[in-house]
């Protein structure tokens, strides 16, 4: 698992993106409906931030601020680390245990293209995944079956 490509571990069916002027109230609202704990902030296209739930907790709640009138833009953390899809997931995994961090964006050029959290390691499917390719490989490596 730890050498798969970023590309086919990320949560591309999971991405949650808000532009920067979205409400905490309405992101938490996109993030519960999703079941994600992060969402990316895009504006124009380009990777602005990433708001956690995390975030949510210390940077709004905590602070006693209004959900519904404070803006991502405000809370967010603004040019996160991020990762290229063609990357190792063992280098992401490690990237963000050097950087104490939960998620990591990914990105191509400045357009983000999916997300990966440490929670991918658990992901059933991915287990899954992991062993249909290791089976695949034997297959492949035994040669043709004799008939």
């Amino acid at each position: 698992m730890f050498n798969e490509r970023v590309r086919h571990v990320m949560a591309r069916e999971r991405l949650v993106v808000a532009a920067p002027q979205t409400s905490v109230r309405e992101a938490a609202r996109l993030m519960t409906e999703t079941a994600a704990s992060a969402l990316l902030v895009v504006d124009s296209d380009r990777l602005a931030g990433i708001f956690t739930a995390r975030d949510a907790l210390r940077r709004v709640l905590a602070c006693d601020r209004d959900p519904a009138a404070t803006p991502l833009a405000e809370v967010m953390t603004p040019a996160p680390c991020t990762v290229g899809p063609e990357r190792l997931f063992g280098f992401a995994l490690q990237l963000m245990q050097e950087r104490g961090v939960r998620h990591l964006p990914v990105v191509d050029g400045q357009r983000a293209v999916g997300i990966v959290s440490a929670r991918s390691v658990l992901d059933p499917e991915m287990e899954d995944f992991n062993c249909e390719a290791l089976r695949r490989e034997g297959f492949s490596s035994a040669g043709s079956p004799r008939s």
